[in-house]
């Protein structure tokens, strides 16, 4: 679906509903990757019901075309809490609750200052630009995560009033994480210092051997139940219930997203969007690019995603208690049973996403006919 772009004033509009709750994220030098492309990772917590993905379209000189992760029933696509433009340039964001107090007149931006990044940004250097120049207070309180076609990458802790850069360049490993609190802010404060650990013990193994995927953060991390505070996969249990608390996949959890950028220079068609609508134990992680969109992901005419309605759908077996207290608990069978079932469809989705990806690159370095775009 194309759309024209939403203008810059409504920035300044109303506040923004459904904002991101919490989210585990990551960026990733092309040095530690499997492909020698940097990538961007967020697994997306919200109290959004569902998403979808839509591409916006640029006016041709002043504004850019981008592909953008959008809340569920958002037709005039104002927030986009995730995306890639055709410039190559690929944003996402975490909330941070240790930045400020959550007092300000003014929040909840994230999402609109994203679109407008997607819209409007070629480069780290032009994210910078934007981030200097927009009106006092943003109304942000955020980890923005970013990378670009000249293979830089870096975080932004971003309050109301400013930001500090944490550059992948200076990631003496390659890789930078963040969760729901900012190093710059007070110690201690915020939320996910546990499912950071839990991400660190997938990603810090695979970072070693230089051998990162898309695959191991959608369909594995994603999905995982370990706890590293406890130190063991919690799904491996013979009790029929575990409670949901500290997992890296959450019951309010709605996407999650791996953008693969290119070589330094490279086609940006060239980038890849994996994204796995709805909970992660239940979501088909699909391809996605710049040409390429599939149907499953985009929005229908009540603004839903097939994809995201059917992981919902599937949920309810793992959540299946709902009086009192009862949605705080999985059903440890149903976890499994449904994990092993979307992870087995998710595998031969990557493999298709892959081998149009190969073919995207063939056509484009002149050696067969364009592949079909997708409506």
């Amino acid at each position: 679906m194309k759309h024209r772009l939403i203008p810059f004033l409504l920035l300044l509009m109303a506040l923004v509903p459904a904002a991101g709750i919490a989210c585990t994220s990551a960026i990733f030098s092309g040095k530690v990757t499997r492909s020698g492309h940097p990538m961007i990772w967020k697994n997306r917590d919200t109290d959004a019901r569902a998403n979808f993905v839509a591409r916006v379209e640029g006016d041709g000189a002043r504004t850019l075309s981008y592909l953008g992760l959008f809340n569920e029933g958002d037709s005039l696509l104002q927030d986009a809490w995730m995306g890639m433009n055709d410039a190559g340039f690929a944003v996402m964001n975490t909330a941070s609750y240790n930045l400020a107090p959550d007092t300000a007149a003014l929040k909840d931006m994230e999402g609109r200052v994203m679109a407008m990044a997607l819209s409007t940004c070629r480069s780290l250097d032009d994210f910078e630009r934007l981030l200097n120049t927009l009106p006092r207070p943003m109304g942000v309180q955020a980890n923005f995560g970013a990378i670009d076609n000249q293979g830089n990458g870096a975080y932004y802790e971003t309050n109301d009033e400013g930001f500090v850069k944490f550059d992948l360049a200076d990631a003496p490993d390659g890789y930078i994480t963040r969760t729901n609190y900012s190093e710059t802010g007070w110690a201690d404060g915020g939320y996910g210092y546990i499912r950071r650990d839990n991400a660190e013990h997938f990603i810090r193994p695979a970072v070693d051997r230089r051998d990162v995927t898309p695959a191991l953060l959608t369909d594995t991390v994603s999905r995982s139940f370990y706890h590293s505070l406890i130190g063991r996969d919690m799904l491996q249990t013979d009790d029929p219930y575990i409670i949901d608390q500290d997992f890296v996949p959450r019951s309010m959890t709605t996407a999650t997203i791996v953008i693969e950028g290119t070589d330094p220079g490279d086609y940006p068609e060239f980038q890849v969007m994996w994204t796995a609508l709805g909970y992660p134990v239940t979501a088909i992680t699909r391809a996605v690019m710049l040409r390429h969109v599939p149907e499953e992901v985009q929005p229908g005419e009540t603004w839903q995603a097939p994809d995201s309605e059917r992981s919902l759908e599937l949920k309810k077996q793992i959540f299946d208690i709902e009086r009192g207290s009862g949605p705080r608990y999985i059903n440890v069978k149903a976890a499994r049973t449904l994990g092993e079932e979307t992870e087995a469809l998710s595998a031969e989705s990557i493999k298709a996403g892959q081998t149009l990806l190969e073919s995207e690159q063939r056509w484009y370095r002149g050696k067969q006919k364009p592949p079909r775009r997708s409506k």
